[in-house]
């Protein structure tokens, strides 16, 4: 029923599917396949033979850096910066001010850092929680603080909804659209469902309501009634009407009824007849009052000139929070609208509870789908704090709305239309096991695994560092290979996993300025691999494809770096072996590819041996385009890309003693 009633500023459901959630690849793949020899040797041997590269440079200082040698860390990252600073990741920027500060140039280390914090983008995570956070992570930390019960002793087939406490708590008031069995029934036309009317219901010391009552006919009238307020002393009642006063039914300039605040006083334990508010108005609605708790202000939801809701769906208005001071004499000052709450959606069902917290329901502000209960701290001067989901159970995919709490019992009530409900809008009751988790508090959790294996890795140390370098918290995985640990926000931090045989493994990232989870999973490599006969070291090595210029065979400069990884891999391991293999595409006539493959092979192999490697230790062999990886053999339509996967060169590791047939 609540979606189809014009007057109660009804929903426009819409939801977000973002899910939204990402990692910064620190970690260079090339590095992590050289981990299975001593990663150190290597690069000081690429670098003492004259084959520097941004990759050599970086990695090796990060094999100092891992292990906390700042001061040699600090060398190679230096000489990275000043060879190639054009082509340094963002990530080294911070890694090399760290290092300057070891060696006392603080005024170096805070230019990079400042360099550093302008790069944007290249953090995944830290994108997710900039304009637009990850709002669902965010919604599951505030979620599970609540234990919700339908209240199925006031519920009915139709709607109920709107409820509001009545003398201290001990009854009450909400709205409903039961049929009161009348002789003659006054049913809307849109559902044939009968007018809302406020009834009261008991409320025992756990919250469970029964005994619902028809409120006295000065406040109920043929048309709706609904969203009530009541002062503390349970004296004055603020209440939502169809603009229907003194036996007059009337519409704006369109032929549309719109909504009014009507206030009544109890007199002699009677409510006197209703009277509307000075800053209604027959062309805009003004409906769903709620009391701040010293009964000075007066919040409300309204379509008013100056709202900052769009129309949405134009059968529908826009609404926004507003408030009003209580002056003297029951006056009332000007509207003012709640720029910081409100949003292009539309925000209503106001609610300020004992310790000043207004609730209110929003379409605008990221949630779950169709109208969500959201949280805001009124502040002394007024102004209000940042808008949180107050998350699940309360919030779910449909509309959930009139949320009202009683902050020293923590027992509560909402309005919701879910599945499961007695009928079309029901009252829920809850009580609250917890209140609102820090807005600042952000949990990093995540799972250290086996890259390989993918299974959990057990006794690995987790460590999180702060932008110093400084150990900020540290633990050791379980069986599972989880861990998790409570940060600040709007901080710059890693996470390092590291343990015996594998190579530590660290991730860059920044908590968010709000609440919320990351998600960081580590993988980890043994930091010592066993090489078998027959094992092809090149993707092991990190090495790039071996490039000859069109029809040559010569080795070029870029392919020289390449091949001085093979030429360290076999001074470091002397009783290995190697056969050089060498592949073309299909695109040249089949004796061609066999001849240059042939030479480029042997043009590898004389490479190795010019650069001290022994002979007896190297064969080679062209095998043209005999050994395709895909369809594209000779006249067979193919990508230039497809095509390349055929042109490789092979390092095949033969045995120790003698040579093996690895075909």
């Amino acid at each position: 029923m609540f979606k189809k009633l014009y007057i109660l500023l009804i929903v426009f459901t819409f939801s977000f599917g973002h899910s939204q959630k990402g990692k910064l690849d620190i970690g260079n793949e090339k590095f992590k396949a050289l981990a299975f020899i001593d990663a150190q040797k290597i690069y000081l041997k690429l670098l003492e033979d004259g084959f520097s590269s941004p990759q050599v440079l970086s990695q090796l200082g990060d094999t100092y850096y891992y292990n906390d040698d700042l001061k040699e860390a600090y060398k190679w990252y230096n000489q990275l910066f000043q060879d190639y600073e054009d082509q340094v990741r963002p990530e080294y920027f911070f890694r090399y001010a760290q290092s300057l500060k070891s060696v006392n140039r603080y005024e170096e280390a805070d230019r990079l850092m400042a360099k550093f914090n302008t790069f944007k983008g290249f953090d995944f995570r830290s994108n997710l929680y900039s304009e637009e956070p990850n709002y669902l992570q965010i919604i599951d930390f505030q979620s599970g603080r609540f234990n919700v019960v339908n209240t199925v002793g006031i519920n009915t087939y139709s709607s109920d909804f709107g409820p509001a406490f009545l003398d201290s708590e001990n009854q009450v008031l909400f709205a409903t659209s039961r049929d009161s069995g009348s002789m003659v029934s006054r049913r809307h036309s849109w559902n044939d469902q009968a007018f809302l009317q406020l009834y009261t219901a008991n409320a025992d010391k756990n919250g469970k309501l029964s005994s619902p009552k028809r409120l006295s006919n000065k406040i109920n009238t043929k048309y709706h009634e609904s969203t009530p307020a009541i002062t503390a002393d349970g004296l004055t009642m603020y209440f939502t009407r169809n603009n229907y006063d003194d036996g007059v039914y009337r519409q704006d300039i369109d032929g549309v009824n719109k909504l009014k605040i009507f206030r009544s006083y109890k007199e002699n334990g009677k409510w006197s007849k209703p009277v509307s508010l000075p800053f209604n108005s027959d062309q805009y609605s003004v409906a769903h009052p709620a009391l701040s708790p010293d009964g000075k202000k007066l919040y409300f939801s309204s379509d008013m000139p100056g709202a900052t809701g769009s129309d949405i769906d134009s059968e529908f208005t826009k609404s926004d929070i507003w408030v009003v001071d209580i002056l003297e004499q029951g006056q009332f000052s000007e509207p003012r609208n709640l720029k910081n709450i409100n949003t292009p959606g539309r925000e209503t069902f106001p609610f300020v509870s004992k310790n000043n917290t207004l609730y209110f329901a929003s379409t605008g502000h990221q949630g779950l789908g169709g109208l969500d209960v959201f949280a805001s701290s009124i502040n002394p001067d007024g102004s209000t704090s940042k808008v949180i989901n107050i998350g699940k159970p309360i919030n779910t995919v449909n509309d959930d709305f009139s949320f009202i709490i009683n902050d020293d019992t923590k027992i509560g009530y909402f309005t919701s239309n879910r599945p499961g409900g007695s009928g079309d809008d029901d009252i829920y009751r809850f009580i609250q096991l917890e209140d609102l988790r820090d807005p600042c508090e952000v949990l990093l959790t995540g799972t250290v695994i086996d890259k390989k294996t993918k299974e959990p890795m057990n006794k690995a140390m987790v460590l999180i560092l702060d932008a110093n370098n400084n150990t900020v918290d540290q633990l050791v995985t379980a069986e599972n290979g989880k861990y998790v640990f409570k940060l600040e926000c709007g901080k710059q931090y890693f996470v390092r996993a590291q343990t015996e045989e594998y190579s530590p493994v660290e991730e860059l990232f920044s908590s968010p300025t709000k609440s919320g989870f990351i998600d960081i999973p580590l993988e980890m490599e043994p930091s010592r691999i066993a090489v078998s006969d027959c094992d092809d070291i090149g993707p092991l090595l990190g090495i790039e494809q071996i490039y000859f210029d069109f029809d040559k065979f010569n080795i070029r400069k870029d392919a020289a770096i390449e091949l001085s990884k093979i030429k360290v891999f076999m001074e470091l391991y002397p009783l290995t072996k190697v056969e050089i293999r060498s592949h073309t595409d299909s695109r040249a006539p089949d004796s061609y590819n066999d001849v240059l493959s042939e030479k480029r092979a042997q043009s590898t192999r004389n490479w190795l041996i010019s650069q001290g490697i022994d002979a007896s230790r190297l064969t080679a062999k062209g095998f043209g385009e005999r050994r395709l990886l895909n369809k594209c053999s000779n006249d067979v339509e193919c990508s230039i890309e497809e095509h390349q996967l055929n042109r490789r060169s092979e390092f095949i590791v033969t045995s120790l003693e003698s040579y093996k047939n690895c075909d």
